[in-house]
């Protein structure tokens, strides 16, 4: 661990990205939901032709703005990205036994609801990777502020690597400018941190950016996939 830390000191996002998939080659995955850090994460790995699966989790309660931006994705860098659904049977246990809106209802039912959708998809997907690359933020959220750019998953046995964990929101916009990266155009309607559609909203002038995620909630906002 302090032996690849330290060969990442001093790379920028996509040279060390470089160099992760150097290190364990066929074996690195870049997970995207389409947010803008995603993109831009996205943006680097395709424009350089790093050799790095890239995935994503349809949960089935996506925004159609979600589903417009994968397709406007793929056409720009004419690159294929896999898609990972929940088992249907697991979704029809839940529907079937609570409903389909049981999120609502308690914390405990959210994370249920997350865990079929997101963390089972997300397992899967993983599936014999060394290295998971997200687009996690430092600013994002109290509980992300002490991560690292490189962080040992301890539940997953694989590295999990942060590039953008100390880029502010206001590099994160520049760069999507500079580069001309397409996002999601709920992103210029107060939308910051977008999930499934029942589950998010726009949020106001002030408000924590993951204020607009679970707003009906008190605790910590996370769905299990980083904690």
């Amino acid at each position: 661990m302090d032996k690849l830390s330290t060969a990442l000191e001093g790379l920028d996002a996509t040279a060390a990205m470089q160099y992760l998939a150097e290190q364990f080659p066929g074996a690195v995955a870049f997970s995207t939901s389409f947010g803008q850090e995603d993109q831009v994460i996205a943006d680097m790995i395709w424009r350089a032709s790093l050799p790095i699966r890239v995935f994503t989790l349809d949960t089935g309660r996506l925004f159609q703005e979600t589903y417009d931006l994968m397709d406007l994705t793929r056409a720009r860098y004419k690159k294929p990205f896999e898609v990972y659904f929940p088992e249907t049977s697991a979704v029809e246990k839940l529907l079937y036994e609570k409903g389909p809106n049981s999120f609502y209802d308690s914390v405990e039912n959210r994370k249920e609801c997350c865990h079929v959708r997101k963390v089972v998809p997300l397992n899967r997907a993983l599936q014999g990777v060394k290295v998971w690359i997200t687009g996690l933020r430092a600013e994002q959220s109290e509980n992300r502020q002490s991560l690292h750019a490189l962080e040992w998953d301890e539940s997953r046995q694989l590295y999990k690597y942060n590039p953008l964990i100390n880029w502010t929101y206001e590099q994160m916009i520049s760069y999507l400018k500079e580069q001309r990266v397409p996002y999601n155009k709920l992103h210029d309607q107060g939308f910051i941190s977008i999930g499934c559609a029942p589950c998010t909203r726009a949020v106001e002038p002030g408000e924590h950016p993951r204020a607009g995620r679970w707003w009906w909630e008190l605790s910590k906002k996370e769905c299990g996939l980083h904690g």
